[in-house]
């Protein structure tokens, strides 16, 4: 199969880099940011949506994006690339879409010779993903400029080939999107069950006793403010990309030896019912510590040591990612560039305190769901590799 740089077949426009007084509270014009390509190559303009005036589809139609072109993230965090260089397809659903700075459009030059659906497989690639990683290195945030972008290589077959594969991996992957758009639903059902059970912690219908963070944890600590040494194996070292809202993500681990973990643990050892939560970079998410085994944190992540006596670690983690209380960590989140949600900040972050009775009931169900969210994500773990397979195949020739 020949190989060809993509700026033998692309051209690549960059995006209007629009105020931040240039939005409005809605309108029928949206901005396409970085946050809009979600991973997997998923556009989703209904994420954090940022609105212009309907006007500016007009006075910015060089940036107007239509259905079915093919935009690229341009810009990721430095220490921690998920998005850099992902592609995907717009859907505009009828609205009217700009394309923001740091997001890319990727123009065919010969719509006779490439697929654009297929692009955007090859460059979610593996292989290409890694080529564009080796510019994640250095200062907080990496940017990819053109010339690096459109130098990467890319097997392009002949253009009925091109859409053959494409067909295949758009079966596989939307096989794959259904489970986890599955996983996704049973996630909104458990914050929908804690607010029908618990009520809206904005108003507290339910006249549940208020009180703060600091009030129900024995403590907050973090990580030394030492970079560490990573090693090919030891004890995981799990940073912010590693907590999400609700779940530890105990993938693509980097490792310690024992003794960098043992000035770690000095300061806090998470153990088995503890609450990690994000205070770096992506601040405000918490998941319970549910294993027994030992790994240490990085100084972005706080360490909570839950007072038992007055709330349940299950129903903590799922108050502080409530909306309520994630917009109070937004609010104690200091800085632009090192963004910190500090540990005498956090520990304000205002909730109502339900009894232990109440909070159990919740647990209860909280627990039966994941059990079925587990089979949900085992079967999307099975997916994942049967769609990296096909990947394999299609871009060796072999498929």
């Amino acid at each position: 199969m020949i190989k060809v740089k993509l700026s033998e077949i692309c051209d690549l426009q960059n995006g209007y880099a629009f105020k931040s007084s240039d939005y409005v509270e809605n309108s029928n014009t949206l901005s396409c940011r970085m946050s809009n390509i979600r991973l997997g190559g998923i556009f989703d303009i209904e994420y954090n949506p940022r609105f212009l005036p309907d006007s500016f589809a007009d006075q910015y139609k060089g940036f107007l994006l239509k259905d079915g072109d093919l935009v690229i993230a341009m810009t990721d965090l430095a220490n921690d690339p998920k998005l850099l260089g992902v592609p995907t397809l717009v859907q505009t659903d009828g609205r009217n879409i700009l394309l923001n700075q740091r997001v890319g459009k990727l123009i065919i030059k010969d719509s006779s010779k490439v697929d654009n659906k297929y692009l955007q497989h090859v460059l979610n690639d593996p292989k290409t993903r890694e080529y564009y990683r080796k510019f994640a290195s250095g200062g907080l945030q990496i940017n990819l400029g053109k010339t690096d972008l459109l130098n990467v290589e890319i097997p392009l077959p002949p253009l009925e080939e091109q859409r053959r594969i494409a067909s295949i991996l758009d079966q596989a992957d939307g096989l794959r999107q259904k489970r986890q758009q599955a996983i996704e639903k049973l996630d909104q059902l458990l914050q929908a069950t804690f607010i029908d059970m618990f009520g809206d912690p904005v108003s507290n219908p339910k006249g549940w006793n208020l009180g703060r963070l600091g009030d129900v944890i024995h403590s907050a600590k973090d990580g030394p403010h030492v970079s560490p040494s990573y090693s090919e194996t030891g004890i995981p070292f799990l940073s912010t990309r590693h907590v999400r809202a609700g779940k530890i993500v105990w993938g693509d681990l980097k490792f310690i030896t024992e003794e960098d973990a043992q000035i770690h643990w000095k300061k806090c050892k998470p153990t088995r019912g503890d609450i990690l939560y994000t205070k770096g970079g992506t601040t405000g998410l918490a998941a319970v510590v549910d294993t027994d085994l030992d790994f240490a944190v990085w100084v972005h992540v706080a360490l909570l040591k839950t007072n038992h006596d007055k709330v349940r670690s299950e129903w903590l983690v799922s108050m502080l990612n409530t909306q309520y209380c994630y917009e109070q960590s937004q609010r104690y989140t200091h800085g632009i560039a090192n963004r910190d949600l500090g540990l005498k900040r956090m520990v304000n972050i205002e909730m109502y305190i339900p009894p232990l009775d109440e909070q159990d009931k919740f647990v209860n169900f909280k627990n039966k769901l994941l059990k079925n969210n587990l089979l949900f994500e085992s079967s999307y773990s099975s997916l994942e590799q049967l769609f990296k397979s096909l990947q394999n195949q299609a871009f060796n020739g072999t498929l």
